[in-house]
């Protein structure tokens, strides 16, 4: 009776091993497909890897469910090694690989696939790759701007420190680059100077590398000169006691400035213009008038120029 009690109780072990820890021994083996990324290592040094038909494969596989969900968490790939694919050896001459289109068969023997998996096939069957002759180019950088400082204001030409860098890459992509940017700057409603760091444009390409990644530009914003006209100043008399009379008795002036002080409204205060007439005698004379303005203006135009002094 213990012996038969004993035999029972080892199969009811049994079961639940079977169950619990091989549970795809339970059910069919069932189908799906995965996607496995492409590994492409042992680029040569004087080469670079700039097209391939695929980065990833797709293989169909059958197997029981269990081991599909644990293939599923682990992150497999295809490699490809370039030395040995291509017959080359790293220790000899790196010329002997030649720029070009190349294709690799797709080997099931890569795939690293646990026992009880079985692979129905693989797509596609090639894999393409091109290999490009690996440059060094020197470019200037070019700094674009987007939006507008604020109104009386202007950005002058950035700087960029450093001027210029090195890229590095196919002689395809970097023989076609004509003006090497940095990503645009916005400029919008700035009023003074700033620094900052900000990436080259290199487009979505990825082949492309560079010495200095990452670009200081200083942007000189000052105020706009703009142009003001001042109508009918009054000609002062300096130096004489005796009548005089100016012909015309005004004068209109056009001057250059900063905008902001252009703007304000008190900036006819601080323009006047007077004759000197210090030892001049009675009689008729020609002059010409001074105008006092601000340090920071220039006058471009004056009207008249020249006054008729009657001195009695």
């Amino acid at each position: 009776m213990h012996k038969f009690k004993f035999h029972y109780f080892t199969l009811f072990l049994l079961f639940i091993l079977i169950v619990f820890y091989f549970p795809g021994c339970t059910t069919e083996a069932v189908e799906t497909d995965l996607l496995l990324p492409v590994d492409f290592s042992n680029v040569p040094k004087n080469m670079v890897l700039t097209s391939f038909q695929t980065d990833k494969i797709e293989i169909r596989i059958q197997a029981h469910p269990r081991l599909i969900e644990l293939i599923n968490k682990k992150n497999i790939h295809y490699p490809v090694d370039l030395y040995t694919d291509l017959e080359f050896d790293p220790a000899g001459d790196s010329d002997s690989i030649e720029p070009g289109s190349y294709l690799f068969p797709v080997e099931e023997k890569r795939i690293p696939m646990d026992r009880g998996i079985k692979i129905l096939s693989i797509t596609p069957p090639y894999l393409s790759v091109q290999l490009e002759k690996k440059i060094r180019k020197s470019f200037k950088i070019t700094i674009p701007y987007t939006g507008k400082p604020a109104k009386g204001y202007i950005a002058l030409n950035a700087a960029a420190e450093p001027a210029s860098v090195e890229l590095i890459g196919a002689s395809t992509l970097i023989n076609s680059i004509k003006e090497l940017k940095t990503k645009p700057i916005d400029i919008t409603n700035i009023s003074e100077s700033f620094k900052k760091k900000i990436p080259l444009d290199l487009g979505n390409t990825s082949t492309i590398s560079s010495s200095d990644p990452i670009i200081i530009v200083s942007v000189p914003v000052q105020q706009q000169r703009v142009s003001k006209t001042i109508e009918n100043i009054p000609i002062q008399v300096w130096n004489s006691t005796l009548k005089v009379r100016i012909e015309p008795s005004k004068i209109t002036i056009r001057i250059k400035g900063p905008f902001e002080t252009l703007s304000n409204k008190e900036i006819t205060d601080q323009i006047y213009s007077f004759i000197d007439l210090k030892g001049l005698e009675p009689g008729v004379y020609a002059r010409h008038a001074y105008i006092n303005i601000p340090w920071d203006m220039i006058m471009t135009e004056a009207v008249p120029q020249v006054f008729t002094i009657k001195i009695e």
